[in-house]
């Protein structure tokens, strides 16, 4: 990954409400920040609406890319990358990681290696506040911008 990358990381049962500010916040982060490149997960509804957001952003910015972190290595569980999206990605040192623990390791890692952030975390026992609560630690380095959609 080079450039600016931009996570998504936010709550399953987020409703379909927020496409709006998702819509809003991808498009910010492409013309003011400069974000070409999105990875985003597959286990809920926050990143089925995000992943919604950056397909329609590319139909307006067709230098956007738009790819899947695969929490589980692609050799037990084959995933063929989905309509709309430009590629998967697995990240690295993953392999021994337990599956217990992988979509949290996973999220954590793309924290660390993107330079953006788009939240919609609130939980307060939740592993998506928890993350965010780990991007802010990073953010104060200057290492990631942190926009959570939370009002």
């Amino acid at each position: 990954m080079t450039g600016a990358t931009c996570f998504f990381i936010g709550h399953r049962e987020t409703g379909d409400e927020l496409i709006p500010a998702l819509t809003a916040a991808v498009e910010r982060h492409i013309t003011e920040y400069g974000v070409t490149s999105f990875m985003v997960g597959r286990y809920g509804n926050f990143d089925k609406l995000a992943a919604r957001a950056v397909i329609d952003a590319k139909k307006r910015h067709p230098e956007v890319t738009l790819t899947l972190l695969l929490p589980y290595h692609p050799f037990d569980r084959p995933t063929p990358t989905p309509k709309g999206f430009d590629g998967t990605f697995y990240p690295p040192g993953m392999e021994t990681v337990p599956k217990r623990v992988a979509i949290v390791r996973a999220n954590r890692y793309m924290v660390e290696h993107s330079t953006h952030l788009i939240a919609y975390a609130w939980h307060p026992a939740s592993n998506a506040r928890a993350l965010v609560e780990h991007a802010r630690i990073w953010g104060r380095k200057g290492k990631i911008h942190i926009e959570n959609l939370v009002k």
